[in-house]
């Protein structure tokens, strides 16, 4: 629930990092953290106040020394605004920062600020799209080579951003480190401050509520004690009916068969101690993950453009879901190779990948793994940040199960999820100070 461009005043530093100084009386600037405004009201901010001396769309005769490092930042916000609206945010943008010899520019590195926003501009890049892959690897580096150079808070705030970017972090996840890592004598700042934190505890005691009614909800079942019989609830898929004009029975029935049928794959991969390749695995593990039930689920229940043509796409799994499902399992599976406990017997695509390449180093398949979840992730950006026949609404809802993926599946060196623990207590019982 925050403002993401805004118009500053100079003398007010809206990072923890020193700012150029410009005789300018008004300075557009965007504040580095995710917007969750609609992408029109996002679209005439931008065009009014982030960038109102430069073209939204560039060409190759602006002179190369106009973009300098301030300029970082604000790409960030168009890059992320112009895909959401389906246009091409022109790669050859970040051209601009490069030299001659086409090697990003050395004074890039000593602004913090634009290294940081070049890097989670990175982050929506989709695939072909090179030199955004380069972009977010030289300021990766320069940012993590910088922070033995910071104090204790800024280099915090470095490291949350390189473990965390925002396009793939939970914003709820993100929202505690908005209001520790920002403190400004500044009335938008502090009221914008103060806006997060009343929305914060508002979704708060909606949590506490729902989690309320589930937990009474599944006392009167009573499921726990007694489980030959299962409570049908046919008013709720009538209710769809009504109100839709479709039966959401026949793709939900597909879906639960199609993933019985994937347990079922890798229970006969258990008892016969056999692993399949690596490519076969990671087939039949997108169907195994639950992801297409979930958001086939999520779908109906949304109920937003239900038609024949979106029925039969998302019966057979489309790269919205299953991109998705692809993070999912990989970062399942790492946590699974890294557990001790489980001694291998889940498998994981680690282990295919390490019985395919013989000789390969444990570094090497997790390296493998790490690089196709960033490949994933660019097929899930170019889904949801380009025209497709899916609601918003749910192309957001399978955004943000990508993004609760590494809270999920965080393990530490005691194979528990400290992450996941700290979130749930956030997001439920602690209190934040207004």
């Amino acid at each position: 629930m925050a403002l993401s461009c805004r118009a500053s005043f100079t003398g007010g530093s809206t990072t923890p990092f020193p700012q150029k100084q410009t005789s300018e009386r008004v300075k557009p600037t965007l504040l580095p953290f995710k917007p969750n405004l609609t992408s029109t009201q996002n679209w005439s901010i931008a065009q009014n106040h982030t960038l109102p001396s430069a073209p939204l769309k560039y060409s190759k005769t602006v002179d190369i020394d106009d973009f300098d490092i301030e300029h970082a930042q604000n790409l960030k916000m168009v890059k992320h605004i112009l895909r959401k609206e389906g246009e091409d945010p022109f790669q050859g943008v970040f051209e601009n920062f490069k030299n001659k010899e086409g090697r990003f520019k050395q004074k890039l590195s000593s602004d913090i600020v634009g290294l940081m926003s070049l890097y989670e501009a990175s982050q929506l890049s989709i695939k072909g799209e090179d030199v955004l892959d380069e972009a977010g690897d030289y300021s990766y580096r320069l940012l993590s080579s910088s922070m033995r150079n910071l104090d204790y808070n800024q280099a915090r705030f470095v490291g949350n951003s390189l473990d965390h970017p925002h396009h793939k972090s939970l914003a709820s996840f993100m929202a505690k480190n908005f209001f520790n890592d920002w403190h400004e004598k500044n009335g938008w700042i502090n009221m914008l401050q103060e806006l997060a934190k009343i929305d914060f505890m508002m979704v708060q005691s909606q949590h506490q509520h729902e989690l309320v009614e589930i937990a009474k909800w599944w006392k009167d079942l009573g499921l726990s004690k007694e489980l030959k019989f299962a409570r049908d609830q046919p008013l709720k898929c009538d209710k769809i009916y009504k109100e839709h004009g479709w039966n959401p029975v026949d793709s939900l029935r597909k879906t639960w068969v199609s993933l019985c049928n994937a347990f079922l794959v890798e229970a006969r991969w258990f008892a016969s101690g056999k692993l399949p390749s690596a490519e076969e695995y990671l087939k039949n593990g997108i169907v195994s993950s639950g992801v297409h039930v979930v958001l086939v689920h999520i779908f109906f229940l949304l109920g937003q453009g239900i038609s024949k043509e979106k029925v039969e796409l998302i019966d057979h799994n489309p790269g919205i879901i299953s991109s998705t499902a692809t993070i999912l399992r990989l970062w399942d599976d790492l946590g699974s190779a890294k557990d001790e406990n489980q001694d291998g017997n889940d498998g994981s695509y680690v282990e295919c990948y390490m019985k395919e390449h013989k000789g390969s180093a444990f570094e090497d398949a997790q390296n493998r793994v790490l690089h196709m979840i960033s490949e994933a992730w660019k097929q899930l950006n170019e889904e949801c940040l380009s025209p497709n026949p899916f609601s918003a609404t749910f192309s957001k809802a399978s955004l943000n199960i990508a993004r609760m993926v590494p809270v999920m599946y965080n393990y530490d060196g005691n194979h528990r999820l400290p992450n996941l623990e700290e979130h749930m207590k956030s997001l439920l019982y602690e209190n934040v100070s207004l």
